[in-house]
């Protein structure tokens, strides 16, 4: 049975390196600037614009939600914005949800996707109480896959011609993670609210 007390209020999550604290309006500019990133919506697929006052309300919407979860993802150091992690898509029947990551330009390459991934699983099979997540990840982004490899996610399937990004239609790789299925721990200690 998931349980949607772990989903609302997100709880913060803590990691070596890392903190996840709830997603909200004092992000708004971090979440902006990787908007405006070129390089973020193409490995995102974001083809949509939005405005700030579209994002703003986004941002002070999702806290109140019982069926996501939104992390921002800043470093244990000095509490940067590194990018945004999202448990969405919740199938209850299934004790299922799907997974996002977005790290802020400059960020990738440095693990902390990879440690952020394990912290939300860890949070999503221990407490939430959910028996798979799934993500897809688009072909061109090998190093997000390994990543998410890193953090347990399996390759389930490609999907064809699921982007047309500048005039070239990209396949996705569909992954996905069990609670049954062997991972990392993270070196998370209990998220606290």
């Amino acid at each position: 049975m998931v349980q949607h007390s772990a989903l609302s209020p997100v709880p913060t999550l803590r990691t070596s390196r890392l903190v996840l604290v709830p997603l909200g309006p004092e992000h708004l500019e971090g979440v902006w600037a990787a908007l405006g990133d070129e390089e973020s919506n193409r490995l995102t697929g974001t083809h949509a614009t939005f405005t700030r006052e579209q994002v703003a309300a986004h941002l002070e919407r999702i806290g109140a939600a019982d069926d996501r979860a939104d992390w921002a993802i800043t470093s244990s150091d000095d509490g940067t914005y590194l990018g945004e992690v999202v448990l969405n898509e919740l199938d209850d029947e299934n004790a299922c949800m799907n997974v996002r990551i977005a790290l802020v330009p400059g960020a990738p390459g440095r693990g902390y996707g990879t440690e952020a991934m394990t912290a939300v699983l860890d949070h999503a099979f221990g407490a939430v109480g959910l028996h798979r997540v799934e993500l897809s990840v688009y072909a061109f982004n090998p190093r997000a896959q390994r990543s998410y490899e890193k953090a347990g996610f399996v390759v389930e399937g490609r999907q064809r011609h699921t982007l047309l990004w500048d005039g070239t239609w990209h396949d996705s790789v569909l992954m996905a993670v069990l609670a049954t299925d062997p991972r990392p721990s993270s070196d998370a200690p209990a998220p606290t609210s």
